[in-house]
């Protein structure tokens, strides 16, 4: 799908408010409200726009402690690797896991609502996985910035 500039801007408010209304929005594109809406399920349909969120704030959830962990597997052939993705999108601490290079096999972003409650997580969970071979755990202290929005305006 080709995405033009009209497509970018409704990426760009939607990413920043996705309960906006098509009114609302046809009216920041200058267009009018059928054309949006048929622009936004056309991005919705292609897979551009997969889902919308709401974003919680975890402070106030009580998850104060975010961890990156790089994971190195027992062995990196198909089978473990396989084992080892399926077992972990099923641990709901695990809010990110990305296959790497470099020395480990993996970098999971864990939340938790303090070391203890990760060291619960490491102890029971991630290490009883029989493809983990070692860890090494990298704390948040304080975050600068975070953003859910992509840099649309690469070129």
């Amino acid at each position: 799908m080709n995405i033009d500039e009209i497509d970018q801007k409704i990426l760009e408010i939607l990413q920043e408010d996705g309960r906006i209304s098509n009114a609302e929005l046809a009216r920041r594109i200058n267009m009018s409200p059928p054309p949006t809406l048929e622009r936004v399920k056309k991005l919705e349909k292609n897979g551009v726009i997969q889902s919308y969120v709401a974003l919680a704030d975890p402070a106030k959830l009580g998850l104060n402690c975010f961890t990156y962990v790089e994971v190195t597997l027992v062995r990196h052939g198909r089978e473990g690797v396989e084992r080892f993705m399926k077992a972990i999108t099923g641990l709901d601490e695990v809010m990110e896991c990305h296959h790497i290079t470099g020395g480990a096999d993996f970098l999971l972003k864990v939340a938790s609502r303090d070391i203890p409650g990760y060291e619960n997580f490491v102890l029971h969970k991630l290490t009883a996985l029989p493809e983990v071979q070692h860890l090494k755990t990298l704390v948040v202290l304080s975050t600068l910035k975070h953003e859910t929005r992509l840099p649309l305006n690469q070129k």
